[in-house]
């Protein structure tokens, strides 16, 4: 293992044990054995409606948010999505709808980038929240995966930064980091600079319950670890939800 690797993932996990509020988080790499892709995402808020949410996995094998009590769902437009869907060998992950429409891209020849250019950051003033995008093609022989953000120019309106990073290979016990905050904020201050290099390991609750026990315990809500083995597509996916372990 690369000492040079190693040293920057350490220094991702110990932002992430000091961060309050990283917001919304995707980790998409490989596993150190390098048989599988593992994309990583959680959720986190502040507010009444945004903690009153859960993973529901999908028979198909996607995964939806839902709220856990609906008698106090008081606005589902940004809380209630679908954070992963697949079309063939494409795997997606994002934060918010933007799932269906790269989604609906695939089904119809598009791609990740032609889809999420009919996007922007989410439209919740004063923090104009990032869209942070990832996915796996198994059919990509150019990169291992991809991730996006599309958020303001500092706050400006009427611009939507777009920014794209492929990894053409990837690092065996590695991924890579984007969230949608840099901290806590009012407003919230959107990530900055590229995705950072973070841990994986060969056990998906591993790598779950890592990630899990990184998060700040007040802001969490739900985590999922879903791993995409390369030789055949069969995928596995692991759900923590704060709610279910008796937590508010």
């Amino acid at each position: 293992m690369s000492t040079k690797w190693q040293q920057l993932a350490d220094r991702t996990v110990q932002q992430l044990k000091t961060n309050a509020y990283p917001g919304r988080g995707i980790v998409i790499g490989l596993t150190p054995d390098a048989t599988r892709y593992v994309q990583v995402y959680w959720i986190m808020g502040r507010s009444e409606n945004s903690r009153n949410r859960i993973f529901v996995p999908e028979e198909n094998g996607y995964l939806r948010t839902e709220a856990r009590d609906p008698a106090k769902l008081s606005d589902p437009s940004l809380i209630i999505y679908y954070p992963l869907r697949h079309e063939g060998g494409a795997h997606i992950v994002t934060n918010g709808d933007q799932t269906d429409t790269i989604w609906e891209s695939l089904k119809q020849g598009g791609t990740f980038e032609q889809a999420l250019a009919q996007r922007t950051y989410e439209p919740d003033p004063p923090n104009f929240t990032p869209r942070i995008s990832g996915i796996v093609d198994l059919n990509d022989r150019q990169n291992a995966y991809k991730l996006s953000i599309l958020k303001t120019n500092e706050n400006d309106e009427s611009q939507t930064k777009r920014q794209f990073f492929h990894y053409e290979k990837a690092i065996a016990g590695f991924g890579h980091f984007i969230s949608t905050y840099q901290g806590d904020g009012n407003p919230l201050p959107s990530f900055a600079g590229e995705p950072q290099l973070a841990p994986l390991f060969d056990d998906d609750n591993e790598t779950a319950g890592f990630y899990w026990n990184l998060l700040n315990e007040d802001n969490k809500i739900s985590l999922l670890v879903k791993s995409i083995r390369i030789g055949d597509g069969a995928v596995s996916l692991t759900v923590i939800n704060k709610e279910s372990e008796g937590g508010a």
